[in-house]
């Protein structure tokens, strides 16, 4: 699994690299076969007085890539909202991998239902 972790107009101290590493573990622990994940952290300079925090996460998993973005005023609850976002798309896909793979054993015929000779 490869991790970019990026921010544009901030400056990525260790702490907050830290912290999206140990958010994302949640997100192995749901789902192992993860084969990248691109994290962007902005901070967006409004003409206003307030600054507004702004982070994205792609996600690319077998067959689909996985979109989140979340705002919020500090960059922390940013990241709490993000993970939380990509943990239920996560799951969400996983149950759909995990239906779609049942229903092709369902499929197959019985042995109690084939014909014998």
């Amino acid at each position: 699994m490869n991790l970019t972790i990026s921010g544009h107009h901030l400056e990525l101290t260790p702490a907050i690299r830290e912290y999206v590493q140990g958010k994302l573990e949640r997100i192995k622990r749901h789902f192992d076969h993860v084969i990248d994940i691109a994290v962007i952290l902005t901070v967006d300079n409004l003409p206003e007085k307030e600054k507004r925090q702004r982070a994205e996460i792609n996600l690319r998993v077998r067959g689909k890539d996985l979109h989140a973005e979340s705002i919020a005023d500090n960059l922390y609850a940013a990241i709490d909202t993000l993970i939380d976002k990509l943990d239920r798309q996560v799951i969400k896909y996983k149950t759909k991998q995990q239906d779609h793979q049942h229903d092709a054993i369902k499929r197959l015929p019985d042995a109690s239902d084939a014909v014998t000779p």
